[in-house]
């Protein structure tokens, strides 16, 4: 088979297989199945079996399940509440406050959760009601949720950003590291927009009486910092391990999980019950996550074993495109079929593709894969099939979906300026990966 007909059916049979709704890992398995019959023959099966099982034994995978079970504890253990009660505190009399509270609690959520449907749907159970009993602005508030959310895969420890790393076999700990800077930049961003609007039509937001006379958390501002203090800390815990090179991230993982407990049990909510429910979540999702990653990487080993990377770095070699050019192509596609399709699955499709491209062009494979990350969080944020926007949609059934759509669209492209200021800068996102110790 010639490597052309080798990507372009194996892509085009995926992609098939997605769209008529069959689930991501069975989509990778059936794939994996017809292109072994179809290039090696039914001996290529022990290939099959050997290659999920390396797959599946790397240690920097580990690192997935406990960074999600640390994050169902943090989500059960009370510790949202207090950070939202703690901010609620700091963030003072600012008109628009809530557009501020929910932009700085979903960049703290993200940095101990880093699942964006997960935190969509808590905002909207959440702060969403209120934001609009309060008479805030639908759409601003919808949208400002969607932003905030959106940090998540960004901001470590980001699952996405594993499974990137290890399919790229790049540094793990430098690729979660390299997330801080962009992840916060964003963040800043959405701030200034939300803030910027709010000051030129005042009306999406109450008066600060109205909005302060309804502020949940009282005490002072020290008392606001010792009560956030133990979320924040977890955070700084597993990164600065990983940051100075004292734990690789699996180790800083586990250390997080133990962390994670501790504060449970500080807030009275430790039980059998509640980390029976969170391992039980943690394990499904992860599970689910490994198959994808096991069979993609098969896939990628199949598309070696036709010569479809050798061959494709020709015919890029061959195009003698600008450095520019090609990254804005290599940024192009992930960004519009991020708007139809899982990123989890296009990823693994993508990275092996990419790989002897970002050799050819000398690109830094850190810094390219977070630019791949933020694109892959603003096409969960895009219509019409972002999956963020109807995580939303499930937890505040009432605003129509047209609304979400429209609401989304200011911070998808505040999204892809910063993409221009990272890509014209490549230091903001490799200068902390590159500070780092990180093993």
């Amino acid at each position: 088979m010639t490597w052309w007909l080798a990507i372009s059916g194996g892509v085009s049979l995926l992609l098939a297989l997605l769209l008529l709704g069959v689930p991501i890992f069975v989509g990778f398995l059936i794939l994996n199945v017809v292109g072994i019959l179809v290039i090696i023959g039914p001996a290529g099966f022990g290939m099959f079996a050997n290659s999920m099982f390396s797959t599946g034994t790397i240690n920097a995978l580990a690192a997935v399940p406990l960074f999600i079970l640390m994050g169902e504890l943090l989500f059960r253990s009370g510790s949202i509440e207090a950070l939202f009660e703690s901010l609620d505190r700091l963030v003072g009399r600012v008109r628009g406050r809530e557009y501020v509270l929910c932009i700085l609690l979903s960049t703290i959520l993200g940095a101990l959760s880093g699942a964006a449907m997960a935190v969509a749907g808590l905002l909207g159970r959440s702060i969403f009601p209120t934001m609009l009993k309060r008479g805030y602005d639908t759409r601003l508030s919808a949208g400002t949720i969607l932003a905030g959310a959106s940090l998540d895969p960004i901001i470590p420890p980001s699952v996405l950003a594993i499974l990137i790393a290890a399919i790229a076999q790049v540094s793990t700990g430098k690729l979660l590291i390299a997330g801080i800077v962009p992840g916060v930049v964003l963040a800043g961003m959405f701030l200034v927009y939300v803030l910027v609007r709010v000051k030129l039509n005042p009306s999406l937001a109450p008066p600060i009486e109205v909005d302060d006379a309804e502020r949940i958390a009282r005490g002072t501002v020290l008392m606001a910092f010792v009560k956030m203090f133990p979320a924040v800390f977890i955070f700084f815990l597993v990164m600065g391990l990983v940051l100075i090179g004292l734990a690789t991230p699996t180790e800083a993982a586990a250390a997080g999980v133990l962390g994670a407990l501790v504060l449970a049990f500080g807030y009275g909510r430790l039980s059998f019950t509640l980390v029976k429910e969170a391992v039980v979540a943690a394990t499904t999702i992860a599970s689910l996550l490994l198959l994808v990653m096991c069979c993609a990487v098969m896939f990628s080993q199949l598309l070696a074993f036709t010569g479809a990377p050798r061959h494709l770095g020709d015919l890029v070699v061959s195009l003698d495109l600008s450095g520019w050019a090609m990254l804005f192509l290599m940024l192009l596609l992930p960004f519009v079929l991020f708007m139809f399709l899982d990123p989890v699955s296009l990823l693994m499709v993508l990275v092996p593709i990419y790989n002897p491209i970002l050799k050819i062009y000398g690109f830094d494979e850190i810094w390219f894969y977070t630019l791949i990350l933020i694109v892959a969080t603003a096409g969960g944020l895009t219509p019409p099939f972002g999956y963020t926007l109807f995580a939303l949609k499930s937890a505040a059934p009432n605003i129509p979906m047209s609304e979400i759509f429209k609401s989304a669209w200011p911070f998808v492209w505040i999204m892809v300026g910063s993409l221009f200021l990272f890509a014209m800068f490549p230091a903001l996102v490799t200068f902390l990966p590159n500070l780092a110790q990180t093993r």
